[in-house]
């Protein structure tokens, strides 16, 4: 085991120069990635209608190309997938990552390099490793194989020579033949669409290898690790893998599932590591273990912009660069990548925790949001104000969703949470309270509508029975993968949906 760990901190060093590298020159770094890649698609379509051969600097980039949402690029990338090339990057493209970071019927397609998936994705990946080992010296992660809960691909119906999935399922679909010998389960089974078929097939493979270390979102690897305490009657999983050390994870917040997570992994050398790999690329990894925030990663060819949250409306919103960026601003990210999206607004805010190096917390949607009163209520609050609640009350909570209640004539507004609690309160009411009084202390907004009931009435929290979330997912095809329960709506559609099931 030294001699593993020897060889693989010797293959590190180059990489931990390179990051150390950017931390320090920020700026610099990531202007030579723009530069690079406007020169690279300086001759595609997109690149000679903005005209990017005569762009010299980031100034002119801004001036010369707007911030697009995928409505506003959807016909460009419909067009790569019907079998055209070099419109938005020179490279061919055939793989498209069917984003499902909202449980919205309409998917969004987002085209996915080579480049992206070698400088991006897959350098991620590596980075994990270097960063990981380097932090734990002693590590036992590599002589056992990585469980990584993917989603399903199939065949694109616009081309033959186009294939969309999950981003998960391309990854694995893309590996390189030696990372099957270090992760499980078999290519076969991790990309089954049928989801609980996979789940059976995962626990009868993956109970046989001596599984290290866990990939993926805390709320499924969750449902498949219940599922494989219940087949093997096991009490915890180290019954099952003893040598697990690791989980990996991204695409909600960790915070609801920690002390699950406790309870079925019960050991103080277990290691929770956060992640930012969205379908658009691969962005932030938390470097350090005593710190839950994440170092930005700034050499894996994307580009980034952020625009304050409360600009994001108005008719010219400036946007910065890293060099301009303050800690404890509500950012919307803009990313520019070696995929092909040019200041494309991702739908994801973040906010810096630090500035050098540069350290983010995704802190929510710039669609997830309630402002239904000027209140301005997003992910990060709810996230801080239910672990509040949580820990008063002795409870904990598997998945929740939020969404407003409007005004009448004859009642004011308030918000109304369904939440399916793994150990529920003793008393919802007083859970009810405790949930209030923090979103009040959290967001100054939300403290002036509530104030002696002037604008928001108390929130009314409805406790859903274990397993509605997952029966509403189910009826919408969107089980297992990177799919998830929208934590906030500034509208009633979810929440109309869910109550539906239980009437």
């Amino acid at each position: 085991m030294p001699i593993i760990n020897s060889i693989v901190s010797w293959l590190n060093i180059k990489r931990l120069h390179q990051i150390d590298l950017f931390m320090k020159y920020p700026f610099d770094v990531q202007k030579e990635t723009l530069m690079k890649l406007i020169t690279r698609a300086s001759d595609t379509e997109y690149g000679e209608k903005l005209g990017f051969s005569e762009i010299n600097s980031i100034e002119d980039f801004q001036k010369q190309v707007p911030v697009r949402s995928y409505d506003e690029i959807k016909e460009y990338i419909l067009r790569v997938m019907e079998g055209e090339q070099n419109l938005l990057w020179p490279s061919e493209i055939k793989w498209f990552a069917k984003s499902s970071g909202t449980t919205a019927d309409k998917s969004k397609f987002i085209p996915v390099s080579m480049e992206a998936l070698e400088e991006c994705h897959f350098r991620g990946g590596k980075d994990i490793i270097a960063i990981y080992t380097q932090n734990h010296p002693n590590t036992k992660i590599l002589t056992g194989k990585g469980l990584t809960l993917g989603g399903s691909h199939k065949i694109s119906s616009y081309s033959n020579q186009s294939y969309y999935g999950d981003l998960s399922a391309i990854l694995i679909e893309n590996l390189p033949f030696w990372a099957n010998f270090i992760r499980t389960p078999s290519q076969e089974v991790a990309l089954l669409e049928e989801w609980e078929e996979k789940l059976d097939l995962i626990t009868r493979e993956t109970i046989r290898d001596n599984v290290t270390n866990i990939a993926g979102v805390p709320s499924w690897n969750l449902v498949l690790i219940h599922y494989i305490l219940e087949y093997t009657g096991k009490n915890n999983l180290l019954e099952i893998w003893p040598n697990l050390e690791l989980f990996t994870h991204g695409g909600v917040s960790f915070s609801p599932y920690r002390d699950q997570f406790k309870r079925v992994i019960p050991s103080d050398s277990m290691n929770y590591m956060e992640v930012y790999n969205a379908s658009e690329g691969f962005f932030a990894l938390q470097n350090d273990p005593l710190q839950d925030d994440m170092l930005l990663m700034l050499d894996y060819g994307a580009f980034y912009e952020f625009i304050p949250l409360e600009d994001l409306e108005s008719p010219a919103p400036r946007a910065y660069t890293i060099a301009d960026v303050e800690k404890g601003i509500n950012y919307a990210l803009v990313i520019t990548t070696n995929g092909g999206l040019w200041r494309y607004l991702i739908g994801d805010t973040v906010i810096f925790t630090s500035v050098f190096p540069h350290k983010i917390k995704i802190s929510g949607r710039t669609k997830h949001f309630i402002n239904a009163f000027g209140e301005e209520i997003i992910i990060d609050n709810a996230e801080k104000a239910l672990k509040i609640a949580c820990e008063k009350t002795n409870s904990t909570i598997n998945d929740y969703t939020a969404a407003p209640v409007y005004m009448t004539e004859k009642s004011k507004g308030y918000h109304e949470w369904l939440i399916e609690f793994e150990n529920e309160p003793e008393n919802l009411e007083y859970f009810t309270r405790i949930l209030d009084n923090a979103l009040c202390n959290i967001n100054s907004d939300y403290e002036a509508k509530r104030y002696k009931n002037i604008t928001l009435e108390m929130p009314a929290v409805r406790q859903l029975e274990k397993g509605t979330f997952y029966k509403w997912l189910a009826g919408k095809g969107k089980l297992g993968g990177q799919n998830k329960v929208p934590r906030l709506s500034n509208n009633r559609k979810y929440v109309e949906e869910i109550l539906k099931l239980i009437n």
